[in-house]
């Protein structure tokens, strides 16, 4: 059994996490002296029980190694394990790193060189343009932008980051062969053409609730920084922003409207000492002096906005004046001097063209 084998086995096995093996690689050499030891020298180390030894030394009844490594082979994955070059060396610095990755894609030496972007899976307009902003900017500069894959924030960050051309990774909280959540199956495959998706579960490994924090820690840990575009008051970004700080990394935060919930949990960080940023040029210049390479501060493009093309004289006038916010329909009405009947009409005729978004109590939104 090589070194990668015994790694995959020893992840395979319930109950017994990075941290256990970590302290029995104090006591043996390899990991594959692990799994060949008796119980009594296994108990020996710190944190394992003769529970655990037990567990590790009969682990050829509890796991079925030649089933995972045949999937691994014909799912063509990559498993990185903590002994790899291509492991990203920031993770080697937090508590309990993962014992192996497996990478559905590619893994970069400068992936190294990365920033964390989350958020609420119930995200405003705001917050997902935001997101995709700041992805597109940070990925253009060469940055490598880190995400979850979930709905909303994570969403399109990823999105942003594969419009600039650059390297995104998305962690998730499952395994490989079960993407979650999977209405975004279609963008997992678009990361892994030029970039990857990643997981330290084994390849069936369902998602769970315990599984998502697991996660949040390899966001947080892989990157230079962590940016909170949006997040309520209790969300799983602010476990990630919170597990980036304890690690010793910087927490970004994009401020939003006071009076929002979705707002409430960035705007508190910012409150508590995140840096506030409202352009990606703001954390770029902050990561200056960390990185080996100054990132291109000097032309961060937006992402390019669709441009409607025949529209009616109205439709024209109301798609112009309503810009990035979100417009009740009365505000609106009064804004372009039109009556109400013809704005709703005329709103109607755009959300049936894919440029416009209604919203609830009459409000609607640009679709940029």
């Amino acid at each position: 059994m090589d070194t990668r084998e015994a790694y995959i086995a020893l992840n395979l096995l319930p109950g017994i996490g990075p941290a256990r093996v970590r302290a029995l690689l104090e006591h043996f050499p390899t990991p594959a002296d692990i799994l060949s030891a008796r119980p009594a020298d296994l108990a020996r180390a710190k944190g394992v029980g003769s529970e655990t030894a037990t567990t590790i030394a009969t682990w050829r009844d509890s796991i079925d190694l030649d089933a995972e490594l045949t999937k691994i082979d014909e799912r063509k994955l990559g498993v990185v394990t903590m002994e790899d070059e291509l492991y990203p060396a920031p993770l080697r610095q937090i508590y309990a790193p993962p014992l192996i990755l497996y990478v559905w894609g590619e893994l970069l030496p400068s992936d190294a060189h990365a920033l964390a972007i989350v958020g609420s899976r119930r995200a405003t307009h705001y917050g997902t343009e935001a997101a995709r902003k700041f992805g597109f900017q940070l990925a253009h500069a060469g940055l490598c932008v880190v995400s979850g894959l979930a709905r909303g924030i994570d969403t399109a960050a990823h999105e942003g980051a594969l419009a600039s051309g650059g390297r995104t990774i998305a962690v998730i909280g499952s395994g490989l062969g079960q993407v979650y959540p999977p209405e975004n199956m279609a963008l997992a495959e678009r990361i892994a053409t030029s970039g990857a998706v990643v997981s330290e579960f084994p390849i069936d490994f369902p998602p769970e609730k315990r599984s998502f924090p697991m996660r949040n820690r390899i966001v947080a840990g892989w990157c230079r920084g962590t940016l909170v575009v949006e997040a309520p008051g209790r969300s799983g970004a602010l476990i990630t922003a919170r597990q980036a700080s304890e690690s010793g990394r910087d927490v970004y935060a994009v401020p939003g409207p006071i009076d929002r919930p979705t707002s409430k949990g960035a705007n508190r960080l910012i409150q508590q000492g995140a840096k506030l940023v409202l352009d990606a040029r703001d954390i770029l210049e902050d990561l200056e002096l960390l990185m080996p390479v100054t990132p291109n501060t000097s032309d961060l493009p937006d992402p390019k906005p669709r441009t409607p093309i025949g529209l009616g004289e109205s439709e024209k006038i109301l798609y112009d004046a309503m810009g990035t916010a979100e417009w009740h329909i009365d505000l609106l009405a009064d804004a372009v001097n039109m009556g109400i009947p013809e704005v709703s009409v005329t709103l109607l005729k755009l959300e049936m063209k894919g440029l416009l978004k209604a919203l609830p109590g009459k409000y609607f939104v640009k679709l940029i």
